[in-house]
């Protein structure tokens, strides 16, 4: 009797499911409905990012054809040579890339220091009210066009320099050669100090992330031990730095990659001198300049060489960035998780 109503309460609880869910043979179309669904969402999610990969792959590819010509005349002389003449088709890339080299690094010295404190501040100091209008000024700095920073300092930078400040650095500190040289204005200086302004709210903006994403645990154990404010800041810099230098990178990678600001305000001269007041050159700007002006195949070819040497330098940079950030984020996205 037992047995009975069992199975009448088993055969009652199948007839509910069926009418509710649907009997086996319908939950397992709506199941395999749901599969193909999710199979055909996933590959196409999987072939966008594919296809970026790809796009990558035949740029640098596209470069690299582009740029054998030059690659077989003139070989790893290429990178060393100091000769620029198109008129006897002889080309070397050492100017370029020395001013290139030059100039973001000492705009990323500049910047640096200036960037983390802006961060410290935003993240540590600032009133809640006050947070988020300034870091939304500091991201829309990274928003203006290059073009606008490069009239910028044209017409407001390059003559301040020529008139006040690089004839007071020449006559109190012309022994040093960073400042020797007459005081031309558009030069060296001119592209530091405007790389400066233009990697100042990429490197801020990522610091104060990646400072943001340190746990408060850390801030509050460290009060607990009678820590000062400024000790305090202290550890979370030092639990941070990790993130910092991978927005240093990518600060870098932005300097380094800069046209038409720096093409401005550079002086545009091919030769290599590590005074702040002579006229330079760099890859971008070399780019912008004469590649309308290419008349041979090997012109063309030099240029496009210079181009693909840049490619894989800011995609080597801006690649180390992201995995540096990416790691420190994810690292204390863990810990509050745990």
């Amino acid at each position: 009797m037992a047995k009975i109503q069992e199975l009448n309460h088993q055969k009652e609880n199948r007839e509910i499911l069926t009418s509710t869910f649907g009997s086996v043979e319908q939950q397992n179309k709506i199941r395999k409905s749901r599969n193909i669904g999710d199979f055909i969402f996933n590959n196409i999610t999987k072939i966008f990012a594919f296809l970026i990969v790809l796009l990558v792959i035949m740029m640098a590819l596209m470069m690299y054809q582009q740029a054998v010509p030059s690659i077989q005349k003139f070989g790893w002389g290429f990178l060393t040579s100091l000769d620029w003449d198109p008129v006897q088709e002889n080309f070397g890339a050492l100017p370029f890339i020395f001013g290139t080299l030059y100039s973001s690094l000492l705009a990323i010295l500049i910047a640096l220091p200036l960037s983390i404190g802006v961060a410290i501040f935003l993240s540590e100091f600032t009133p809640k009210w006050l947070e988020g209008p300034l870091s939304m000024l500091v991201e829309l700095l990274a928003a203006i066009p290059s073009i606008v920073y490069g009239l910028f300092g044209m017409f407001v930078i390059a003559p301040w320099l020529r008139r006040d400040i690089e004839p007071f650095l020449g006559e109190k500190l012309g022994a040093v050669f960073l400042f020797k040289g007459p005081p031309y204005g558009l030069g060296m200086l001119a592209a530091v100090l405007i790389l400066t302004i233009m990697i100042l709210p990429i490197i801020t903006s990522i610091s104060r992330d990646v400072l943001k994403a340190i746990p408060d645990t850390q801030r509050e154990a460290s009060y607990a031990l009678g820590a000062t404010k400024w000790e305090t800041v202290k550890i979370i810099l030092s639990s941070g730095r990790t993130g910092i230098l991978g927005a240093a990178l990518l600060g870098l990678g932005r300097a380094i990659g800069e046209t038409m600001a720096v093409t401005m305000v550079i002086g545009n001269h091919p030769q290599i001198s590590f005074s702040l007041f002579a006229p330079g050159y760099t890859m971008p700007s070399v780019i912008a300049n004469e590649f309308t002006e290419a008349t041979s195949d090997l012109y063309l070819s030099a240029l496009i060489e210079i181009a693909f040497l840049l490619f894989i330098i800011t995609i080597i940079l801006n690649s180390i960035a992201r995995l540096i950030v990416w790691s420190i984020t994810r690292k204390y996205s863990k810990g509050v998780e745990v």
